[in-house]
């Protein structure tokens, strides 16, 4: 059975593409090529603004309660359900990450970001009145924003597109969304589910494009706002051309977190903690704590400790349940980590892993790989790499950690390991970052998930995510 696709979907429709040209997509465990699909031109982007901007300007889906969105929204989660086993096996198999993750976070989690949106529309208010100063009242009114051109990465498509879907539909807004050319295949069940549902035509549109037809999607006159997942340097070009249109933008993007080990740290609770803290989907994951600090006084142990957990991982093909990494998403990508593997061999010890797994002869793999004796300002510490590669850095005493915990351009995500809660969660209030665990990493649906310094500004999840999506007006009653 073919793959392949080969229209969009604009408007509830499956609309021919307005070119011929094709992204090809790749089996990342095998190298493989698997299926083509349609790649957006100017046109095409054209035709979902135009549908959204159909559906926001003169179609009945923003002037309706928000329970009502709601009840909408809970149909498409149960679609979302439906197809979720397809949705996770579509993920791994073009982006590598192994499918019993896949089967949580790519199917699971965007089904419950659906319902935890669904959940606030009694929180949504139209308007509120507030006392005046200087005459009787004001009405503060809260209006969706618009369209919303949302850009999603590949790492995890289908979670990322609905922290931005869910709270746009609650609010009101429609959009278009422009997924990676990686990872397509996805997106069309997601269309699917959309359509069965009963989303009304022109709330979601969608259209993979290269960078060069995505930044013109951002800078479309029927754009209202956009949210973005990607990289620190795309985010950088993003804001730019939204500054210069005054246009909203939402920005999650890099990082290279740290996870502190403080000196009583419980290593039978941080070792298996590993695969979701340090090296979650590959390493492909922006707030993985990729920068082990640990103590002077437990430091071999604890390196040899990594090491040895880090060298049993199990590397296969992503569509086998027992595989813990998979392989890095497109051979430049693994390319990419490589030329970074080949960096940290130049300045630190390496400890485990450092080249490509035997056996595994096809595909774009490689090994789980740890460094020790790492300078806090070695390039293996300071950039974002985004594979299975982890940085183990020494420090003297709390302060020190903090410090260098902080000597980031980053602040995204984080942990801090100690057998003292108490104590693990004082060091974590001085940690400059978006988010951070204790004992453990997992951003939660009900709490603001996003960065600050190079890792974005803006919140998604929460309630907090929600203001991104509306704007207000005060009407002043004087009289």
């Amino acid at each position: 059975m073919s793959l392949d696709r080969n229209n969009f979907f604009i408007g509830n429709e499956w609309v021919r593409p307005a070119s011929d040209r094709r992204f090809k997509i790749h089996n990342a465990s095998t190298g493989e090529h698997v299926a083509t699909v349609p790649e957006g031109v100017e046109a095409d982007v054209d035709a979902a603004v135009a549908a959204a901007r159909q559906a926001f300007d003169h179609s009945p889906w923003p002037r309706l309660k928000p329970a009502e969105r709601a009840d909408i929204m809970l149909r498409f989660m149960a679609e979302l359900v439906e197809r979720g086993s397809a949705i996770a096996e579509a993920v791994s198999l073009q982006n590598g990450m192994p499918v019993t993750l896949a089967n949580m976070l790519e199917a699971q989690f965007p089904a419950g970001v659906l319902q935890y949106y669904a959940s606030l529309a009694d929180s949504i208010t139209a308007s509120e009145s507030r006392p005046s100063q200087m005459g009787q009242e004001t009405l503060v009114e809260r209006a969706p924003v618009g369209v919303v051109a949302a850009v999603v990465p590949w790492n995890f498509p289908v979670t990322l597109a609905f922290s931005k879907i869910a709270p746009a539909m609650l609010t009101g807004c429609t959009l278009v969304i422009k997924p990676s050319p990686g990872t397509v295949l996805d997106s069309y069940l997601v269309a699917e589910a959309a359509l069965a549902a009963g989303v009304p035509p022109g709330v979601i549109n969608i259209v993979a494009a290269d960078r060069e037809v995505g930044a013109y999607l951002v800078s479309h006159p029927g754009i209202d706002k956009v949210a973005f997942t990607g990289s620190t340097g795309a985010g950088r070009a993003i804001a730019a051309q939204c500054g210069q249109l005054l246009r909203p933008v939402t920005l999650e993007l890099g990082g290279k977190s740290a996870a502190l080990l403080l000196d009583d740290v419980d290593l039978g609770a941080f070792l298996p903690a590993i695969p979701m803290v340090s090296m979650l989907n590959n390493g492909q994951a922006c707030y993985n704590g990729t920068r082990l600090l640990v103590p002077d006084t437990r430091y071999d142990e604890i390196v040899g400790a990594v090491a040895e957990t880090v060298s049993s991982f199990t590397v296969g093909d992503a569509l086998d349940p027992a595989t813990h990494v998979g392989p890095m998403a497109s051979a430049a990508h693994r390319d990419r980590v490589e030329s970074y593997i080949a960096k940290g061999r130049d300045e630190a010890r390496l400890v485990a892993g450092g080249g490509r797994p035997k056996g595994h002869n096809s595909g774009w793999f490689v090994e789980p790989t740890v460094f020790a004796d790492v300078g806090e300002n070695a390039v293996i510490a300071q950039e974002e790499i985004f594979g299975p590669v982890l940085s183990i850095i020494r420090y003297a005493d709390e302060a020190d950690a903090v410090r260098i915990a902080n000597a980031s351009q980053f602040g995204l995500g984080g942990s801090v390991w100690s057998q003292d809660q108490a104590r693990g969660i004082a060091v974590a209030h001085q940690v400059e970052s978006g988010t951070i665990g204790v004992n453990g990493y997992m951003p939660s649906l009900g709490s603001p998930f996003g960065g600050i310094k190079a890792s974005g500004m803006g919140s998604e999840f929460g309630p907090e995510a929600l203001a991104g999506y509306q704007r207000t007006k005060s009407i002043y009653v004087m009289g």
